[in-house]
């Protein structure tokens, strides 16, 4: 089908697969459909797209608005209703507490002649909060053909693996089909296919293709990269405009978007300041961190020890292990710096980044920076296991099976700072960069 080759790019193997799936509409199709792929994938736009194209009866359900039992049926057995009723028949609005009244329901709207031998689709996005619900909901949605005799078809859309739904007492497996990322090929066709009509197809592909350059590493998704294109493009054609550079001079458009990508890279996925505000920030060449957003507000809301962890892990972090000694104990004697500070590190540490340390080392980092005395308790422990769960620190693994685990401190000096301050704590006169 062109028109749909033309709507969904760089899918066609499962498009293919889908519609060898869907068949006929009077056909039977599989009772049930598992798509899962990492977010911005094309899993739900190819699913809404086929059906739409195809023009199926079809309901579209998202779990995370439809979060008890009583919503999630209701919302389903309304919205069929309403594709069963004609336009000018005003529907009413459907109760369901149980999936047994759900069944019986659901027999009784399919029977009108507009869903009469044909496949009814029932598309559940964002499937995983399923696992939150009632333990019979899912095996219920996957035998539901069965259950009602119908011809229908649930369709579970999903990030995570299948595995990690499959209940233990055993379930009807449904197809499962796997969405992969794109590459940057892929994205690289997507996004030029967006280009402005006021614009050739080859100028705005280079604009993207020194987008993706300098975002790739970093990002993948889709949606985050299709905003940062439109967000920063008209910079990229500003010297277009003015008439100081063509199309073709690339070099001098790349000199003249390259410190606003550089802004750019500081605010991904944050959404941090609407895009009218990144306008004004690009005419008045300001820093966005003049901006308030949750970059300007790094004053992050922990724990109180935690706070003291996370400052230990970063002095961890940035001074070499040496010079603990002269930061952290007390009677250490006079030590100059010139004793300490070797060839290789002339560079500061704070360019080479941030290096990992063992977990005892924190623990006597933490405990000389605490005024009060600190237990090794659980509660110290679990703490740390929750800054690395919120990636302000990183677990990087053991160097051989006798060390403990290292771990990596991945904050920003202004945030450790900030942080710093709600503990009234001068965190730059134990920093060995700043002596």
């Amino acid at each position: 089908m062109p028109h749909l080759e033309n709507m969904v790019l760089c899918r066609e193997s499962q498009v293919s697969t889908l519609q060898s799936l869907f068949g006929e509409r009077h056909h039977f199709s599989f009772p049930s459909i598992f798509i899962y792929g990492h977010t911005a994938s094309g899993k739900t736009y190819v699913t809404q797209t086929l059906l739409k194209t195809l023009e199926l009866p079809h309901v579209f359900v998202n779990c995370v608005e439809c979060f008890t039992l009583r919503l999630l049926l209701e919302q389903i057995l309304n919205k069929l209703n309403h594709l069963s009723s004609s336009e000018g028949e005003c529907s009413t609005q459907i109760t369901c507490e149980t999936f047994n009244d759900f069944v019986r329901l659901f027999k009784q709207i399919t029977k009108a002649e507009s869903l009469k031998d044909q496949t009814v689709y029932i598309v559940l996005d964002k499937a995983e909060y399923l696992r939150d619900m009632e333990a019979y909901l899912l095996p219920g949605f996957l035998r539901l053909q069965e259950l009602t005799d119908r011809n229908v078809t649930v369709i579970f859309l999903s990030e995570i693996v299948w595995e990690k739904f499959r209940p233990n007492t055993g379930c009807f497996e449904p197809f499962v089909l796997y969405f992969p990322d794109y590459s940057i090929g892929n994205l690289q066709k997507i996004l030029s296919h967006d280009h402005p009509p006021e614009y050739s197809a080859d100028f705005y592909a280079a604009y993207i293709n020194i987008l993706l350059g300098v975002f790739y590493t970093v990002c993948r998704d889709l949606k985050e990269l299709r905003h940062l294109a439109v967000l920063n493009f008209p910079k990229y054609c500003e010297p277009v405009v003015k008439g100081e550079a063509s199309e073709r001079d690339t070099r001098k458009l790349w000199r003249n978007i390259e410190p606003h990508l550089k802004k750019a890279m500081q605010t991904v996925y944050l959404r941090e300041i609407s895009s009218s505000q990144w306008e004004k920030l690009q005419k008045d060449d300001t820093d966005p961190g003049q901006l308030k957003g949750l970059s300007a507000y790094t004053q992050v809301e922990l724990p109180y020890y935690s706070k003291f962890i996370l400052i230990a892990a970063y002095l961890a972090s940035y001074n070499p292990a040496r010079t603990d000694r002269r930061f952290f104990l007390k009677h250490h004697g006079k030590i100059k710096k010139t004793n300490f500070l070797k060839k290789h590190e002339k560079t500061s540490n704070h360019l080479l980044g941030p290096k990992p340390f063992p977990l005892d080392r924190l623990l006597a980092i933490l405990y000389s920076i605490v005024d009060s005395r600190v237990a090794p308790t659980a509660n110290i422990f679990s703490q740390i296991t929750s800054l690395v769960t919120l990636q302000l620190l990183t677990l990087v693994g053991h160097d051989d099976q006798l060390d403990g685990p290292k771990y990596k401190c991945t904050v920003s000096l202004d945030f450790i700072r900030a942080i710093a301050r709600t503990v009234n704590f001068d965190i730059i006169k134990y920093l060995y960069d700043f002596l």
